[in-house]
């Protein structure tokens, strides 16, 4: 089979290979763009109650043996001491040099096994990792879904669903026959859906109430009925929502969700694991996409302090991978931090005016998720000094504006304007940009979470609930 490395040998370089990827557009599989409308399923999670499936569009991975915690805590910037059973964790992996690999929801099922549930380059690199240290671990591997299933029948070991908002917690009340446990934040119990008992995980994903549920597949109709009927019977709206407005919820509780992975250079065990990376997999077929353009892949690279994640370091540890580059990131302090940007209404229809005009209209802003890369990196400037950059963007209806997730030098404040330089410099093979010119839209920056209710309802000991910027 042919490998990243050798992909990468038909390339000037790795940005190159990811600027002209023809993977097209980032797919969220299986579940319906909209069951009814994008604008109210996303005021669902604000004014009432909304249904996610999560079933498709995520790995599962299944780490468990008699080195399974050993082997995550080498693996992941996470302290693992105080991880005890029904807890769940933001699990962060980092490269030797310290950049961010991806990150996982994890749960400790047992003291020896736990599930990892998010995207592929997670999973990627513990699968590899695994073998390459020799580790006595059993790993089980549940893809996400088929992108385009193209009419197959798809299954999954688990069916995934979260139901959040302020009329939530009637729900919960009516599926399980009477007052759910307390259940704190990130903590997991039991509870009862009709006749099935569940596990639920306290979660919210943009700041109202949630409850997150999982169990066997083959429940996944029961299940679905089941909290349609409890909806009904306690009189509350309940919304199913679809794809397109999915991906828009982190936006309101500042997630960034698909950082480049920090994979494309350095020797030893990263030019092993690019050998053992497949032309298939992620890191191979992914794309950049942005106004941002460098030969130097590490630029597009970023760290656990930059994503808000410089909490969860478990510097008692002993050791783990990246520790040391993680020291000096550290002491050195230079490093960016998140926020949330607003895009400038003006700029914005300037931009969507463009293609009712005669000659090359700007790049397209779809609604409500403009991205059309799996991970993006668009140029913020102060006059002509570049700041930062844009990293995921899309529409809240919630908020009547466009926003978008990013990093920026740690002396840009609250407040200040900056600009974004909206579309490519040049043409790329990607197939999901179109012939376009590029222009600028001011934005201005503001708190991360945006979302006034995520900022203060999200536990203390979670990233999102210290307002950043």
């Amino acid at each position: 089979m042919t490998s990243l490395a050798e992909v990468m040998k038909q390339h000037a370089n790795p940005v190159e290979m990811l600027r002209n990827s023809k993977a097209g557009m980032y797919v969220y599989p299986v579940v319906a763009p909209e069951f009814s409308n994008w604008r109210d399923e996303q005021r669902a999670w604000r004014e009432s109650a909304v249904l996610f499936d999560q079933t498709h569009h995520m790995d599962e991975l299944v780490v468990e043996g008699p080195q399974a915690e050993e082997f995550l805590a080498h693996h992941g910037i996470n302290s693992m001491s105080n991880f005890s059973l029904n807890r769940a964790k933001h699990f962060v992996p980092v490269t030797p040099a310290g950049h961010v690999i991806g990150d996982r929801i994890i749960f400790r099922e047992r003291e020896d096994k736990f599930i990892l549930v998010g995207r592929a380059p997670v999973s990627n690199w513990l699968m590899f990792a695994a073998a390459w240290g020799k580790w006595n671990v059993r790993l089980r591997h549940d893809p996400r879904s088929p992108s385009r299933p193209e009419g197959e029948r798809v299954f999954r070991e688990h069916y995934r669903y979260q139901i959040q908002g302020p009329n939530a917690p009637m729900i919960f009340e009516k599926m399980n026959g009477g007052p759910i446990p307390d259940i704190k934040f990130f903590h997991v119990d039991w509870i009862n859906v009709g006749s099935r008992r569940v596990q639920a995980l306290r979660h919210g994903m943009s700041g109202a109430p949630g409850l997150e549920i999982w169990g066997p597949y083959e429940d996944k109709s029961y299940i679905l009925s089941t909290i349609l009927q409890a909806a009904r019977d306690a009189e509350v709206e309940l919304v199913r929502c679809g794809s397109r407005a999915y991906s828009t919820n982190t936006l309101e509780s500042g997630w960034i969700p698909s950082p480049l992975p920090g994979i494309y250079n350095g020797d030893g065990m990263l030019a092993d694991y690019r050998d053992w990376l497949g032309a298939d997999m992620y890191e191979a077929a992914g794309a950049i996409g942005g106004s941002f353009v460098s030969d130097n892949i590490e630029d597009y690279y970023v760290s656990p302090f930059e994503l808000g994640y410089d909490f969860y370091i478990g510097w008692k540890k002993d050791d783990f991978i990246g520790k040391s580059a993680l020291q000096k990131m550290k002491e050195s302090g230079n490093h960016r931090k998140k926020v949330t940007l607003e895009f400038n209404k003006e700029d914005v229809l300037k931009v969507i005016a463009s293609a009712f005009e005669d000659g090359i209209p700007y790049k397209w802003i779809d609604f409500p998720q403009p991205n059309y890369a799996s991970s993006t990196a668009d140029m913020l400037m102060k006059g002509d000094t570049m700041v930062g950059m844009s990293m995921f963007n899309g529409y809240s209806y919630n908020e009547r504006c466009l926003l978008s997730l990013g990093v920026v030098d740690q002396d840009i404040e609250v407040g200040e304007v900056l600009t974004l330089k909206w579309g490519e410099p040049e043409s790329t093979g990607k197939t999901s940009t179109e012939q376009h010119r590029q222009t600028e839209i001011r934005v201005r920056v503001s708190p991360t979470p945006y979302s006034r209710e995520a900022r203060e309802s999200y536990a203390e000991d979670s990233w999102r609930a210290t307002t950043t910027g």
